[in-house]
């Protein structure tokens, strides 16, 4: 099996223009009138991504949570050799053909694809075989590709890449919000709620169509400043010294919780606090090869080349304004330009022939040393190439960092002593953290007291991220 390599893939389904099974005037539509399941990776980052296609007319919905029966189904159709990703993604698909009223002629599972070392590539094909072997094979399976950085969508492309990196941002923010807050928290789950209330208020916004670009970043702007007064009205201990702690690796298995069992939970639980690679990352990541490719091809005077840095421009500069909002809250947290972390890793792994996140996740370690960490987790599947070539290369580089902790830890579904290897590594945290270098920066303390209402913080199940 090989990498899907064009713009947009479709397996599983009716082949490009071909008339859908949906029907003449379904055909019309966006997807064809089907309903498309996004997979959950980070509760607020899927739920933003849904509503944005929402915004495009497009029927969108966020796979079921993950549990025990995602894995069941996913391992039950593996040979199990694949990654837990790949089966966590693959029964959280099998979990929406068992919901009442399931009909494979309506329905399209989104599943992004990539180049490079990582089997992800081949998630989307395998998906569809999977499908056609149920007899589900009228299900298609929408797989944009990260070679043109993901910009061939082909569904009112601009606009819906636009609200759709907005609210990856969005995500990205509120559970850095999550992270900062919870482990100070004094009663047990007020932070989770106003996590939620703040998730749904930006998917209200979010899932508005014809709204105008300008506007809509106001309205998304004004949600994130309610939601940071509603977090920061959260009670919290300012006196808790805990132990600060940089978490890297795959993308999916990092933000997954049911994939990586909770571990950041886990260790605030132990007493550390935690900052985790934002999911755009891989976007700004992305686009920057999408460029590199461009040149590669001699097209670095190209209007693809025009039209790449353009957007890029665009995306940074939403980014920007959205993360003002936080800008008091997270200081001491702020994440590096995409190349400031490649330069980091280059003389451990340069860029120019590691690809994807085993060089991002090298050089965030680089740059979390010098933001005062007092520790770095760098979370794989198990047998994942990524977590492998870091796991060779992180001796040196803790070395480098006046042996600052750097410990890599794979899931498959079956992992025993997580609590253990936690418990060690916050140990050696906490030694670290005694005799570093680098102090972080810790921002002052903000002003406190409820500013918006706070009906619904008391027993709340604890969320995804």
């Amino acid at each position: 099996m090989t990498p899907t390599d064009g713009p947009i893939a479709r397996t599983g389904g009716p082949a490009a223009g071909a008339e859908d099974p949906a029907g003449p005037a379904a055909a019309d539509r966006p997807l064809g009138g089907r309903k498309l399941w996004v997979p959950q990776m980070g509760h607020g980052a899927s739920v933003a991504f849904a509503a944005a296609f929402r915004s495009a007319g497009i029927d969108a919905e966020v796979c079921p949570s993950s549990d025990a029966r995602t894995l069941e189904l996913g391992s039950r159709l593996t040979s199990g050799e694949e990654c837990l990703p790949a089966r966590v993604t693959l029964g959280g698909f099998l979990k929406v053909t068992e919901q009442p009223g399931f009909d494979p002629d309506r329905t399209a599972f989104f599943m992004p694809s990539a180049d490079g070392p990582c089997r992800f590539g081949q998630y989307a094909p395998y998906i569809g075989h999977v499908l056609r072997d149920l007899g589900l094979g009228q299900v298609s399976v929408f797989a944009p590709s990260s070679r043109d950085g993901y910009g061939a969508m082909g569904i009112e492309t601009t606009s819906l890449m636009r609200t759709a990196l907005r609210g990856l941002v969005a995500a990205d923010l509120l559970r850095k919000m999550l992270h900062r807050t919870r482990p100070y928290e004094l009663q047990k789950g007020e932070t989770d709620a106003a996590y939620s209330r703040a998730v749904a208020a930006v998917e209200r916004v979010l899932e508005q169509r014809g709204v105008p670009v300008d506007a809509q970043l106001a309205q998304l702007e004004a949600a994130l400043t309610a939601a940071r007064d509603d977090l920061r009205a959260v009670e919290v201990s300012r006196s808790e010294r805990r132990v600060f702690i940089g978490v890297v690796g795959e993308i999916f298995c990092r933000l997954a919780t049911f994939a990586n069992e909770s571990t950041i939970r886990r260790i605030e639980e132990l007493g550390g606090e935690c900052v985790l690679a934002p999911i755009v990352e891989w976007v700004w990541y992305t686009n920057l090869e999408h460029q590199k490719r461009l040149r590669q091809q001699g097209r670095r005077f190209s209007k693809a080349m025009l039209t790449a840095k353009i957007s890029d421009f665009i995306q940074r500069r939403d980014e920007h304004r959205l993360a003002r909002v936080f800008e008091a809250d997270l200081r001491g947290t702020e994440e590096p330009p995409i190349r400031k972390v490649l330069e980091l890793s280059q003389p451990y792994l340069p860029h120019a022939g590691s690809l994807g996140e085993m060089t991002l996740s090298v050089g965030k370690a680089v740059y979390h040393y010098h933001q005062g960490c007092d520790a770095v987790v760098d979370i794989s599947p198990f047998s994942c190439m990524n977590g492998i070539v870091t796991e060779a290369v992180y001796p040196r580089v803790s070395a480098d960092l006046d042996e600052m902790p750097i410990r890599n830890f794979y899931f498959d579904g079956t992992r025993a002593n997580l609590a253990r290897d936690l418990g060690v590594l916050m140990e050696l945290a906490r030694s670290y953290q005694a005799r570093k270098k680098i102090r972080r920066v810790i921002p002052d303390p903000l002003p406190r007291g409820r500013t918006t209402p706070g009906a619904g913080s008391r027993g709340v199940q604890a969320i995804e991220d």
